[in-house]
């Protein structure tokens, strides 16, 4: 009797269950996202449907992408002894346990087990020191799941005794095919339910869920669950339902549209025009619409040489210390960062005096190939026989490490790209630049300088465009 009761408990439970639970993928089949490591012949699966899963394995990604569920995956799949604990519920006594029903198993049945352990990375270091000589002898496979990157929370020796595979956020066509999966499935989902969902609805779903499908259907569930159905017997999910169940008001944003292009732009014009308020205002509308944050950082590295440059050189470490650091500890803490690096780069000194670079490459389109000055070629090939590096003088071995020389084809000497803003560092790079150039115009006779102007924005993006 009592396993009766046991079942119909089970058997309710399920019932009972949340519909993100309920959801959950039995088969690879029904697994969506995650392509570049389960996608059609794949290493993780082919190991998975040859059941030749020997090799410890550890799952790396945000909540929400599926590494519990790969994990159940394989264990619906495999004929060896399947085991989970929980690392944050579980100890070493509970590890010790577990080994020891793993050896006799082997010993007695020669049976595989595979234990999946959840949140690996909450157990200490001697926690994970237990697993080592098992995982090394073969008591049993390791599948380890972390939202933590495992090379700063995972021992090393456990980390070289697995593969490491990082799985990533869904994407916005994956997401939607999980929710109409869910509201067509007519054993675990709603397909048994008359469901209708706005589009707008569905999108906002989407958006919000930021790629973590237990989101994404926990907030469908709500909205489906706390829905009325209308005279006709269908539960409408509109756009004002989806933001009430998801606790976010929906923003005009689309990722390939107009408003992803026109945000980003008033973004950077905004860091670029010195207004760290109105800057703050668009990073935030893009974060809250659930732009990448990877996207917008990059944005900012190119600002800060494109538009502060040598003005404040520290712009560009900033920023690139910002994408680092992003990269370190992801969202939500992740964007005090992005924000130091708004900030900075939005009060720091400005200068496009980068975009030189193109005006020497439309010199360079201009005059066709030139021929490097004898005494700047190479001297390590040519030196006896062409007399490569001749009459080249070292900078080091004189006064202030600088002397006066040629360094541009002749006919383009007084002919100066550069020219320095008077803002910031910049300054005093001007200062000492105007001293060699005088020094070096006196010593090679230059007589005529042309200084030639930056190019027009519109200029430069033909000019990048040459480079692609």
């Amino acid at each position: 009797m009592p396993d009766l009761f046991d079942h119909a408990l089970q058997e309710r439970m399920k019932n009972e269950a949340p519909l993100a639970a309920r959801m959950r993928p039995r088969t690879l089949e029904e697994y969506i996202g995650q392509e570049h490591i389960i996608g059609a012949g794949k290493l993780l699966r082919r190991a998975i449907e040859a059941d030749r899963l020997f090799s410890s394995i550890i799952l790396w990604g945000p909540p929400g992408t599926g590494k519990t569920t790969l994990a159940q995956v394989i264990a619906n799949r495999t004929q060896s002894h399947f085991v989970t604990i929980s690392a944050i519920l579980a100890g070493k006594a509970d590890l010790r346990i577990v080994i020891d029903e793993a050896l006799e198993r082997r010993r007695l049945h020669n049976a595989r087990t595979i234990l999946f352990v959840d949140e690996v990375h909450r157990w200490n270091k001697a926690q994970q020191d237990a697993l080592l000589p098992h995982v090394e002898n073969g008591t049993f496979t390791l599948i380890g799941a972390t939202t933590e990157n495992p090379y700063f929370e995972v021992i090393k020796a456990l980390i070289s005794r697995s593969r490491v595979f990082q799985l990533r956020n869904l994407n916005h066509a994956e997401t939607g095919l999980l929710l109409d999966r869910a509201l067509a499935d007519k054993e675990r989902g709603y397909g048994n339910k008359r469901v209708s969902l706005d589009l707008d609805a569905r999108l906002h779903f989407i958006e919000i869920s930021s790629g973590d499908a237990r989101n994404a259907l926990n907030a469908l569930e709500l909205a489906v669950e706390s829905t009325q159905p209308n005279d006709d017997g269908v539960t409408q999910i509109t756009l004002d339902v989806a933001q009430e169940s998801i606790q976010r008001r929906a923003v005009l944003y689309d990722k390939d549209g107009d408003a992803h292009y026109d945000t980003i732009s008033a973004f950077i014009k905004s860091v670029r025009g010195s207004d760290p308020d109105a800057a703050l205002y668009w990073l935030a509308k893009m974060i809250y619409a659930g732009e990448d944050p990877k996207f917008i950082i990059r944005r900012l590295i190119i600002l800060a040489s494109e538009d502060i440059g040598l003005a404040d050189p520290m712009g560009l470490v900033v920023a690139s210390s910002a994408m680092q650091a992003f990269e370190f500890i992801g969202l939500p803490e992740g964007i005090y960062p992005i924000v130091e690096a708004t900030l900075y780069l939005a009060t720091a000194p400005k200068s496009n005096t980068a975009g030189a670079y193109f005006t020497a490459m439309q010199k360079i389109e201009e005059e066709g190939q030139v021929s490097v000055p004898r005494h700047l070629a190479d001297s390590n090939r040519d030196a006896q026989t062409l007399g490569h590096g001749k009459d080249y003088k070292y900078p080091h071995e004189f006064a202030g490490h600088f002397t006066p020389q040629q360094y541009l084809p002749k006919r383009l000497l007084g002919t100066y790209f550069y020219n320095p803003s008077q803002e910031g560092y910049e300054t005093q790079v001007n200062a000492r630049l105007e001293m060699w150039r005088e020094a070096q115009r006196k010593a090679l006779g230059i007589t005529e300088v042309t200084n030639i102007p930056n190019l027009s924005e519109e200029q430069i993006i033909e000019m990048k465009r040459k480079i692609r």
